[in-house]
């Protein structure tokens, strides 16, 4: 059985569950148009969600680079002089 007939197999179930509960004044909205238009706005929904939480990550990503390139600049006035000083003592010369 390939995908198309097992997908219209399921279409036709569901259409027919609609008609059976609209003949009992259950409800008319059990239907092959509103099942598939909830399935694209939960599906919206999720791509959108999923954006929110790359847009979050990126900005946290960004945040601890500009505070590691921060920390570097701020240090390696400080560092330069000891790295400097250290070779000198391990006969290293500076390049």
């Amino acid at each position: 059985m390939n995908t198309k007939q097992l997908l219209d197999t399921a279409l036709n179930g569901l259409d027919r569950i609609g008609y059976q509960l609209d003949q009992y004044g259950v409800t008319g909205k059990l239907n092959r148009h509103n099942v598939a238009a909830f399935i694209m706005l939960e599906q919206k929904h999720l791509e959108g969600e999923w954006d929110s939480l790359q847009a979050k990550f990126d900005r946290r990503r960004s945040q601890i680079e500009g505070v590691l390139t921060a920390i570097e600049t701020r240090t390696d006035p400080l560092i330069k002089p000891l790295v400097s000083r250290f070779n000198q003592f391990r006969g290293v010369s500076a390049s």
